[in-house]
């Protein structure tokens, strides 16, 4: 119990010292917490939207959309089954809209049915009503943004005939609710006016309402012996538990994802910890070498100090938790006030996970005073008392030798992995970086004072002798600057070599992606005929450069496959295995079957089989020609196997001397008359790609900025400390005429210089790191670019801003120091 009492009054004497310490294992473990709860919320939101698009009724039943989708002789068998009380084909195709001008939109329209039975309409209405007319619509908001429409309005439509029809826009859709039709324009008719507007229409799904008292299970089992076995018949509940399945797969990515940035926060504090445990045993050894005299052996002094490690962490992982619970429940009222369609965030964490955070930040506490426990309970009584020792000639090559040995190794493994083919390249660059990294950890206390110096020049210059004394202070005291700093560096290399990684690689991919299109523009009608007049007036238009591609299904060895055909003299000339399209000779394809087969044979009826010879090597054109095309043949092959193939898509780009505006343009004059024609930009990939690459930049530097906020704790607490140790020093400086304010100056230069040497050596690492982590991942396309700019001064910037704040809090306190209170510290 005396043991007990002793640790916990030694403690509370420390604890001015500890908290800052203790500050960053608690934002470490409420990072914890807001992250594990911000990945599971994400994840539901996810499983939310799934559920709502399986809509209100009691069972659903699917068919293969591959098979074409369900019969509509389907629904009429379900209605013949006992308990049945309504039955709702939902029935999906592809239309067209146009603008006000009557021009297309653009997109490629989603016409869906609305059912009869109000309550199995599974779409979310936003404003107004329901239609109830043929001539009556509903929009998704964004696209009656678009067309600058409201309740009341006419809109124009395609007809899947061919013209165009008016309607009233009767309401607005939330497009939420409908993830599988994300991005494209929805249009919802009346269930008996689908086939009037779109094309290719499909019956995805049938939702059934079952009769009050009804059995379920009973009625649930009837339509599967109904049906037959080639459809599938599930419960709502199943039906959610289907659709969400892949949500809670995905829950594991992002968790991990999540967890890999809270990680590199919790090493930092980790670092935090240790550094700050180090020199206050530092600043004890007196007293620990009075305790080892009056009998305390080693595994006494390391139980005392990892008791103390014990309460910090209880502490700190208590006020963590308390704070990631206050931040969860501040975001959960903040969603609840924001709409979400049908989506209701919940960030409270459980119970569990606020166990599990606070125990990993125990955890996490004990270790990191491990090491500072283990090395003051190592020092014998007279030896402590005299001073620590700087260990043998054995122990100093040891603890020399080994940061060159990984970094040696690791600047090896990065080479190598700049220099070999992918997979290899990625593997050996992750492996390079982390020895590497760890082995200028191991030597940061020669890195870092050697920047500082550097950097210290014009300080030296421009602050007097408040530039002069904070450059000397961190030169004359190297293992504390280098292991303060080393918890800014690796914030900072994280943080940099991230961004650049990803800007690079976004550089390096999008032109390529761009440049290897078959064509600038695809034209095409939901996989049907494109109508001839489409076709002509594309090609009497100035300026384009037009190609028609042809297409058919066939029976290559029994299985229909479809087969297309195009001149590839019109095609990108970039594009990847172009030359092996244009060196295509009749009888050969080029095939997208995986099975390596040197022939094919293509029945058609009436005919003699014929044998197509397959190319060495897949096709290597990296975007179909058509959409679901297996075989690529020259156009005399597909005229002898498939007759009068019809044009079912039509690349258009512009010809030397116009730009893309101006054949888009060109492009809208021809197809004025023709609005079931949809046009693709195959830019638009491109840009999805990049504005993805974009975001995950963003959320990477606000992510990281945790570790680096962490890292600003740290060199306030070591700032703390050495205000402590420097007492003496403060007073005799104020004694011979040094005033608060240079004071403070002082230690704002001391922070100042630590952080901008830690960020600018971070930053040096992190752009190594992120061109060779970019350079694994592009060097089939080849590497170009450099990182992003203004994203590197922003880190550099947060950082030095963070070590302005760290210097706050020591300044004060030497403000408030008087000269005989400093010099009479012990």
């Amino acid at each position: 119990m005396t043991t007990y009492r002793y640790t916990v009054a030694e403690l509370r004497g420390q604890l001015r010292q500890l908290v800052l310490s203790g500050a960053a294992i608690a934002l470490g473990v409420a990072f914890l917490i807001a992250s594990v709860s911000g990945s599971r919320a994400l994840v539901d939101s996810f499983s939310q939207t799934a559920a709502a698009e399986v809509g209100p009724g009691d069972v659903q039943v699917t068919g293969s959309v591959a098979r074409g989708g369900l019969a509509a002789a389907t629904a009429d068998r379900a209605r013949q089954v006992a308990g049945v009380a309504a039955v709702g084909l939902r029935l999906t195709g592809r239309g067209g809209l146009l603008t006000a001008q009557g021009q297309p939109l653009g997109d490629a329209t989603a016409v869906t049915a609305v059912a009869a039975d109000p309550a199995l309409r599974w779409q979310l209405l936003r404003d107004g009503r329901w239609p109830g007319a043929p001539d009556e619509v509903l929009l998704d908001t964004d696209t009656a943004r678009r067309l600058d429409a409201a309740p009341g309005s006419d809109v124009l439509l395609a007809r899947a005939g061919g013209g165009t029809a008016t309607a009233r826009l009767v309401g607005t859709l939330d497009g939420r609710g409908a993830p599988s039709l994300a991005g494209r324009p929805i249009v919802a008719v009346p269930d008996g006016a689908v086939q009037r507007y779109a094309a290719a229409v499909t019956a995805t799904q049938l939702d059934i309402r079952l009769m009050p008292g009804a059995s379920l299970s009973d009625s649930t089992e009837a339509l599967r012996t109904t049906l037959g076995s080639g459809v599938e018949v599930r419960s709502r509940e199943a039906s959610v538990t289907e659709a969400t399945r892949q949500s809670k797969s995905l829950y594991g990515v992002v968790l991990i994802a999540a967890l890999s940035f809270v990680l590199i926060a919790l090493a930092v504090a980790r670092m935090v910890v240790a550094n700050t445990f180090s020199v206050v045993l530092a600043q004890r050894t007196r007293q620990l070498a009075l305790l080892r005299c009056i009998g305390a052996d080693k595994t006494q002094i390391r139980r005392l100090i990892r008791r103390q490690g014990l309460l910090l962490g209880a502490g700190a992982s208590a006020v963590g938790a308390l704070l990631g619970v206050g931040l969860c429940a501040v975001a959960t009222a903040v969603a609840r006030g924001v709409d979400l369609g049908p989506v209701r965030l919940q960030l409270l964490p459980s119970p569990v996970t606020c166990g599990l955070a606070g125990l990993f930040g125990v955890l996490l506490t004990l270790l990191a005073v491990r090491g500072p426990a283990k090395k003051a309970s190592a020092v014998p009584p007279v030896a402590a008392l005299a001073g620590p020792g700087s260990g043998g000639t054995a122990v100093r090559l040891r603890a020399a030798a080994w940061p060159v040995v990984l970094l040696l190794s690791g600047t090896a493994s990065l080479v190598l992995g700049v220099v070999a083919p992918p997979p290899l390249s990625l593997l050996a660059v992750t492996l390079g970086a982390i020895c590497s990294f760890f082995g200028v950890l191991r030597l940061s206390h020669r890195l870092l004072p050697a920047v500082v110096v550097a950097l210290g020049a014009p300080v030296r210059r421009l602050g007097g002798t408040a530039g002069r004394l904070a450059t000397q202070q961190l030169r004359l005291n190297p293992a504390r600057t280098g292991a303060t700093g080393s918890a800014l560096l690796l914030g900072v290399t994280v943080m940099v070599g991230a961004v650049t990684a990803l800007e690079i690689t976004s550089n390096s991919l999008l032109p390529v992606l761009s440049a290897r299109q078959p064509a600038v523009f695809l034209a095409a009608v939901g996989g049907g005929e494109l109508p001839a007049g489409a076709l002509t007036a594309l090609g009497e238009q100035r300026g384009l450069t037009v190609t028609p591609v042809r297409s058919a299904t066939v029976a290559v060895d029994g299985h229909p496959t479809l087969v297309a055909a195009v001149d590839p003299a019109g095609l990108n000339s970039s594009a990847d295995g172009i030359d092996r399209a244009r060196a295509l000779t009749d009888g050969a394809a080029l095939s997208g079957l995986a099975d390596g087969r040197g022939s094919v044979s293509i029945t058609v009826p009436g005919r003699p089989d014929t044998s197509l010879r397959i190319e060495p090597g897949r096709s290597s054109l990296p975007f179909t020609l058509q959409s679901g095309a297996v075989l690529l043949v020259t156009p005399s092959t597909l005229e002898r196997i498939a007759p009068g193939a019809a044009v079912t898509t039509v690349w258009v780009g512009p010809t030397d001397g116009t730009d893309r505006l101006t054949a888009r343009r060109a492009m809208d004059r021809a197809l004025a008359g023709h609005p079931q024609v949809q046009v693709t930009d195959t830019a638009a990939q491109a840009h999805t790609l990049r504005s993805l690459l974009d975001r995950m930049t963003q959320i990477t530097m606000v992510l990281l900025s945790f570790s680096v906020a962490i890292a600003g704790l740290g060199v306030a607490a070591t700032l703390m400390l050495s205000v402590s140790e420097r007492a003496r020093e403060i007073g005799m400086l104020r004694a011979i005429g040094m005033s608060r304010r240079q004071l403070r100056r002082m230690l704002t230069l001391e922070a100042l210089l630590l952080s901008l040497a830690a960020a600018l050596a971070g930053t040096a690492l992190g752009l190594g790191y992120g061109w060779a982590a970019a350079r694994s991942v592009t060097s089939t396309v080849g590497t170009v670019g450099g990182a992003p700019v203004p994203l590197v001064l922003a880190a550099l910037g947060l950082t030095v801003l963070i070590g302005l704040a760290a210097a706050v809090l020591p300044a004060r306190r030497v403000g408030r120091m008087t000269v005989v209170g400093a010099l009479q510290s012990a």
